[in-house]
């Protein structure tokens, strides 16, 4: 397949808008540090598109249907803020979904609690807690699970709003416990996020289920005409890196859900009416932050640029955040192992007072390994010591933080390295004095200004986390396409850690080679179980079993699509790779070498 025919096949491919090509980023492995902040400013930017589709199934977010099905949402919120004894919020996901999920029910108990309001939200994250900081495989593809997990946190109540999140509308997880709620809606209100339309939804056959998502969806569909149940489901376009959901899904998850959240809490408790236009003036304050936050597009590129750089010498990037920031960057960190089959330690990420300042429903996790250890105290007890004047170290923090801390920690790492960068966030009346910004090698320093009635931390921090998640997503996502861990626009060495990613891979291989499916699984679980000659056995398991294995290896679809390309053996793949560290020019190479064959045969 030439490259005009392999840029043509990503529009052919029948596939879910999340799992598409976006023609904007196509060539954001050619592009420069500045060049990929423009890049990713306009995808975000469709996060917001305004133009209107008069198709049911493609609508945006400022769409009419999606506005009033949020003021659906948020008056339902409101009835179980109304009635705390009674009655539970539950907002559930994997992976990113379910992170955004635990900041979200972490932020705004804390917001009911110095209100002196009963804290009635709850998280579920398939895998539990230690899912906030590393990728749990086997939990987000068993459905049966996600009902077990969802009975027991909400044993006792007699009304729960539950909020299941699935950017691609494919988690079995989440499947199982919207299936749950459709079986008892005498209890339960179920609302589907994500960001397909319902056709496009998965309708694979899940593990030991009789029932797919797409059934699901339509269920809730159906239910939705009797405000039973509901679907939010705005499309947003492809992500910027295809399939990586961590960007515009997450961020959108996070948009969409604080505005139904905040909105149900102000008819609550101060009486104010949820409308439509109370819930677009919502979204229009979030828009506004993009703009705030890409104005800086030339620190940015910098910032990426300075991480470029680390990953490039096999250095490392840290996040040193404080407070709700600083789960910003453990959530940003963890996603880049699944997403680019990134070491845990390449970009890792340390919040001040380590657990105690998460307030995870499990507590203290470090005993579980080297990645549960994140406090800014192991920060300088384990990392520090040996820092190289080549990793990069990202500080994030605001005006409202203990400056204190944050000028002596700066102090620390100075003295070993200058690679000592900033994200820092003040307001007009409450500034970052210039001599903490004058630490920092680079400083993106956004000063924003906020009206009386928006001037509460909760608000604050909402519009400064989702800031620095932009700003974090551009980072880790450039300095990876530098390391060149992304080809054309794809995730080329991506981790096959679940069911979604394992298909994934094969709709790559597709892509790229223009081979059969069957095809492509062949040569996907050769590179899996490390053989040329497949037994039965291997060819007949359950998915969940090839994914299991493939998360013992490395490199499993660059060597699958090699001995694709190349029509060459196992060994001879990987020695191709070896001779090409760099995973994109490997694949280069694969597609130069391929062409010239057939043009001299």
């Amino acid at each position: 397949m030439n490259m005009d025919d392999l840029k043509q096949s990503c529009y052919k491919l029948s596939l879910p808008v999340t799992e598409k090509c976006n023609p904007i980023s196509r060539d954001i492995d050619k592009a420069n540090g500045k060049q990929m902040v423009q890049i990713l400013r306009r995808c975000d930017a469709e996060i917001f598109e305004k133009k209107i589709n008069h198709d049911p199934c493609h609508q945006k977010l400022y769409n009419s249907s999606v506005i009033q099905t949020m003021v659906d949402v948020a008056k339902r919120a409101e009835m179980m803020l109304r009635d705390p004894e009674e009655s539970l919020i539950v907002l559930s996901g994997c992976g990113t979904s379910g992170r955004i999920a635990f900041l979200l029910v972490t932020s705004f108990n804390e917001m009911l609690k110095a209100q002196k309001q009963k804290q009635i939200c709850s998280y579920i994250i398939a895998g539990g807690d230690r899912a906030l900081l590393t990728s749990q495989e086997a939990p987000e593809d068993d459905p049966a699970l996600g009902a077990r997990t969802l009975d027991k946190v909400c044993t006792g109540k007699k009304h729960v709003l539950f909020i299941g999140i699935s950017c691609g509308m494919s988690a079995p997880f989440v499947a199982g416990q919207l299936d749950f709620c459709l079986k008892h809606l005498d209890v339960f209100t179920p609302v589907l996020l994500g960001f397909n339309p319902v056709h496009m939804a998965r309708s694979e056959p899940m593990q030991d289920c009789s029932f797919h998502f797409k059934d699901v969806a339509e269920r809730m569909t159906a239910e939705q005409r009797h405000k039973k149940a509901f679907v939010l489901n705005p499309v947003l376009g492809a992500e910027a890196i295809s399939g990586s959901s961590r960007m515009k899904g997450g961020s959108a998850t996070k948009i969409i859900l604080e505005t139904i959240l905040l909105a149900g809490h102000e008819a609550a408790f101060r009486e104010k009416i949820t409308t439509s236009e109370c819930i677009s003036a919502r979204i229009t304050t979030n828009e506004m932050v993009y703009e705030t936050t890409y104005s800086h597009s030339d620190e940015l590129a910098e910032l990426i640029h300075k991480a470029g750089e680390s990953l490039q010498v096999k250095a490392h990037v840290y996040y040193i955040g404080w407070q709700t920031l600083g789960i910003i960057g453990l959530t940003d960190a963890s996603e880049c192992i699944p997403t680019y089959g990134a070491d845990f330690d390449d970009i890792r990420g340390f919040i001040n007072n380590g657990f105690s300042e998460m307030k995870n429903k499990e507590g203290d996790l470090s005993s579980l390994g080297p990645q549960f250890v994140i406090g800014h105290k192991d920060f300088v007890d384990a990392i520090l010591p040996s820092l190289s004047p080549n990793d990069m170290i990202l500080f994030l923090f605001t005006a409202n933080d203990d400056l204190h801390e944050v000028t002596a920690l700066a102090d620390q790492v100075r003295q070993r390295t200058s690679n000592l960068h900033a994200v820092a966030h003040d307001l007009e009346k409450l500034t970052v004095p210039e001599r903490i910004c004058n630490m920092f090698e680079t400083v993106l320093h956004i000063t924003w200004s906020f009206s009386s009635e928006e001037m509460n931390s909760f608000v604050m921090r909402q519009r400064w986390e989702l800031s620095t998640k932009w700003c974090l997503n551009a980072i880790s996502t450039g300095a990876h396409v530098m390391k060149g861990k992304v080809y054309m626009n794809y995730m080329i060495d991506l981790r096959v850690t679940n069911s979604k990613l394992y298909r994934r891979a094969i709709n790559i291989l597709q892509r790229f080679t223009g081979c059969t499916k069957s095809e492509c699984e062949r040569a996907l679980l050769r590179a899996i179980y490390s053989t040329d000659d497949l037994s039965e056995d291997m060819t007949s398991a359950d998915v969940w079993k090839h994914t299991d294995a493939a998360n013992r290896r490395d490199r499993v679809v660059p060597t699958a699509l090699v001995m694709i390309q190349c029509s060459c053996t196992l060994a001879e793949a990987r020695h191709h790779l070896d001779c090409h560290p760099v995973i994109r020019d490997a694949v280069s190479a694969c597609f130069s070498s391929s062409k010239n064959k057939s043009t001299v045969d």
